[in-house]
């Protein structure tokens, strides 16, 4: 018999960890909705004609794929079996793909409701999505996105808003973090002036990778392609550009670039109308990876601990175009529950207060006290308190092992004195202190703390 296990890249979570990442996820829905977000859900499974063209040609190849219902060889493509084509094959067996973010199903959601919604439209959403990726520390291929978004408007104000959410929800999670900004404008900007136009599409997902792989191996990535040396270096010496009119100067002979430099100014223009607590700084060789950004990009890096981005987005003005949509613009943002998760966990920065799950459990001496203490438990429960209630009047000694390991702030002690009497005994389980009362005056005690 073989060992249970998981699928590489997946977790389980324990009750405690349940409660951590509630808390991340109650947090950001929180501010999600303070600043007029609206939930909506989708399937967690896509056509694949959905999802694929739209991450780029490496994003593709990490979709995960669901074989067709029942007799998925039947109309499988022979010839591409016999000759191992693995790409031709999989049109012909698997329709249908889980979804590897939340923004393109966003996006078909829109124009499949456009009837129904009310443009401009905040939407937000916390679920799960699959990336065929290889596991590595931060990096899952089972994780859990918290997505805010707004559809109908190109308006820069909203670039400023998410920014202004972001800087808020780290703040309330107590996360230092440095949020980068570019323009996809600027990109084709640099690459217009340097001559990387016919090779935009592999200039910026080489230089999305400056900080992980460094200069020299993006210099020989795109020297594999063709591009001459002088010209990458020239590239990454205007992607360094700290100042936004310095690059404008730059960028003097691309209207593109230009474009994209003004809204820069703009955005800033708008933040700096609300202020923010976490650095906010301009950042050239930012690219975002996806193919389907067009303006304003963000990321999000932890200041106190070595991890990749823990949030990131953009503007996408043509998403809606290829499912039939033209003239819709989007922008939103996406947070990394997961390695925020992690992060959360390496410093211990969950609050404790805000993770108990029950306030106490009732321990009884016997069986009439048992019966008693379920009485109790069902009244407290109804005043609002979270309660639990040891199964069975065991030993005492089990049942205090059993409500020490696992971490009630109270126990409710029941016996003969305590049933006759009509009270409780109540045990602070951190100091040992025991009071007696009625249920009555627990109920107006736990209340008014």
């Amino acid at each position: 018999m073989s060992k249970p296990g998981i699928p590489k890249g997946t977790r389980d979570f324990l009750p405690l960890q349940v409660a951590q990442r509630d808390y991340i996820f109650n947090t950001i829905r929180s501010i999600f909705i303070k600043y007029g977000y609206k939930g909506i859900s989708t399937p967690v499974m896509e056509n694949l004609s959905t999802l694929t063209g739209k991450y780029g040609d490496e994003g593709d190849q990490l979709l995960f794929k669901i074989l067709n219902n029942g007799d998925y060889l039947a109309k499988a493509d022979q010839e591409a079996i016999e000759e191992r084509d693995s790409a031709r094959l999989t049109s012909s067996i698997s329709k249908r793909g889980l979804r590897y973010d939340l923004t393109v199903p966003f996006a078909r959601y829109v124009v499949m409701h456009r009837n129904e919604l009310q443009l401009p439209f905040r939407r937000y959403a916390i679920e799960p999505v699959w990336r065929a990726d290889r596991p590595q520390k931060g990096r899952y291929q089972e994780f859990i996105q918290c997505d805010a978004d707004i559809v109908g408007t190109p308006g820069l104000m909203c670039e400023a808003e998410l920014v202004g959410l972001t800087d808020e929800v780290f703040k309330a999670l107590n996360i230092p973090v440095i949020i980068k900004v570019n323009n996809r404008k600027v990109l084709m900007g640099i690459a217009e002036v340097c001559g990387l136009n016919e090779q935009f599409t592999e200039f910026t997902v080489a230089i999305d990778k400056l900080d992980k792989i460094g200069e020299e191996k993006v210099i020989e990535e795109l020297k594999a392609i063709g591009v001459a040396e002088s010209t990458v270096r020239n590239a990454i010496e205007l992607l360094s550009t700290e100042s936004l009119s310095k690059l404008n100067q730059a960028l003097k002979n691309s209207e593109v670039g230009q474009q994209g430099v003004a809204e820069l100014q703009e955005f800033h223009n708008y933040l700096d109308l609300i202020g923010h607590s976490n650095d906010v700084v301009f950042d050239g060789s930012l690219a975002r990876g996806l193919s389907y950004y067009t303006g304003c990009i963000f990321e999000v890096k932890a200041k106190d601990f070595e991890m990749g981005s823990i949030a990131g987005g953009g503007r996408y003005d043509d998403l809606t175009g290829v499912f039939g949509l033209k003239g819709v613009s989007g922008v939103g943002i996406s947070f990394g529950a997961e390695r925020i998760y992690d992060i959360m966990s390496a410093q211990d920065l969950f609050p404790k207060s805000k993770l108990m799950q029950s306030r106490a459990i009732v321990l009884a001496m016997d069986n009439e006290s048992h019966k008693y203490g379920f009485v109790q438990a069902a009244k407290l429960r109804k005043s609002g308190f979270s309660i639990d209630q040891y199964p069975e009047p065991a030993k005492f000694k089990k049942q205090m092992k059993y409500a020490h390991q696992g971490n009630y702030p109270f126990a409710i002690i029941i016996g003969e004195e305590e049933r006759v009497n009509n009270c409780l005994t109540v045990r602070n389980m951190e100091n040992g202190e025991q009071s007696r009362v009625t249920c009555d005056e627990l109920i107006k005690l736990w209340k008014s703390s």
